[in-house]
This record gives C-alpha cells, structure tokens and sequence, in this order.
C-alpha cells in the first residue's frame, strides 16, 4: 500500500516537472514568434520609410535635371556657382542605396553627398536672387516655387526614417527581445545623423536675409 503510494507520488511529481517544463518551452516559444513578428512589423516600417527618403531625394534630383539649362538661360550668371550645383548633384546621383546597405560608412556617404548638393542648391537659390534676367525666366520662377516644398519633404522624410528607426533599434536592443534579435538576425540599423540646419528646410527668405 504504501509502495503504491509512493509511487503515485512520484509520477505525480514527475507529471508536474514535465507539464512545468512544458509550460515553460511554451511560453518562451510564444515570447519568441511575439518577438519575431514585432521586430518583422518595425523592420517593415523602417524599410518604407527609407523608400519615402529616396522618393524624396529623387524628386530633387529630378526637378533639378534640367536646372543648368534654365540657369544658363541667363548669360551673366556666375559659373563657379552653377558649376558647384551640377557636380554635387553628380555625386548625389552616383549614390543609391537600398535599406540593407545602410552601414555607418555607406549612410556617411550618402548624407555627405546629399547634403553637399542641398547646399549647393542653397547657394545658387541665393546668388540667383541677384540676377533679374534669370528671375524673368518663367521656368526658374516654378522652380523657385516647388524649392522650399522640395526641401521640407525631405526634411520629414528623414524625421520619419530616423523615428522608425530608433523605435525599432530600441525593440532589437531591449532584454529579452535582444536575444531573439541575434537569433533571428535583426541588426541595429543606422539613421540619418544632424546636420547643421538639418532640422528645419531652407525658405527663399531665409536665404535673401543672408
């Protein structure tokens, strides 16, 4: 009787250990496909947002492709500053990347030679306003007028870019989700760093004020 008893006992304990166990392996692998599917859903965000950026860029890239024609529209025009546009937005158009790509060295890169071509631009919008002959020219004066709209949906862009990627860096580098995040190859990704007067796009009075 008591051997009966004893061994009910200890099936019972065993019953108990493996049904913890069991609780436990389940409730890491629902941690685990939570975590998972979170940082997918963040990691999906930031990817899209990144897309927003170079649509962004690309739309200044674009408006600006015929840009030396108009400005040489006027023939007094100072060449060094129109030189400086063309070659940085030569460089900006060299560089492309895809939101896999975006190290440290290769985001560098890119905000380097996208904002040397913002700067240019920034340069010649104000060297321009002393050129009358190319204030008469219909074409520069619709640029003038989708410049500063240009910029300002940069500027967010990047905002929005570098939001989603602090929250989803924040995701892959808190305990416990930091552990899934190695397991299941969720990087740190790297977001725009400031540039001076990156917080605000420029205006053309901005620039007339100069």
């Amino acid at each position: 009787m008591l051997l009966h008893l004893n061994i009910k006992k200890q099936t019972m304990k065993k019953g108990i250990i493996l049904g913890s166990i069991g609780l436990l392996l389940l409730i890491i692998c629902f941690n685990g496909c939570s975590s998972y599917n979170s940082m997918v859903t963040k990691d999906e965000v930031v990817k899209e947002e990144w897309n927003n950026v170079q649509t962004a860029y690309q739309a200044r890239l674009d408006k600006t492709a015929n840009l030396f024609e108009i400005v040489s529209s006027a023939s007094d025009f100072e060449k060094s500053t129109l030189t400086g546009v063309v070659e940085a937005r030569a460089k900006a158009t060299n560089i492309q990347l895809k939101v896999d790509d975006l190290t440290p060295e290769n985001m560098q890169k890119f905000q380097e030679a996208q904002a040397g071509f913002g700067s240019a631009l920034g340069r010649l919008m104000a060297v321009a306003e002393n050129y009358p002959t190319l204030q008469s020219v219909s074409a520069w004066r619709d640029f003038q007028a989708q410049y500063e709209g240009m910029e300002n949906r940069i500027s967010t862009a990047r905002t929005r870019f570098n939001e989603a990627v602090k929250e989803y860096n924040l995701s892959v580098r808190r305990f416990p989700r930091k552990i899934w995040a190695s397991l299941f190859g969720f990087d740190v990704r790297t977001g725009f760093t400031a540039d001076a007067g990156a917080e605000k796009a420029p205006s053309i009075k901005d620039m007339k004020d100069k």
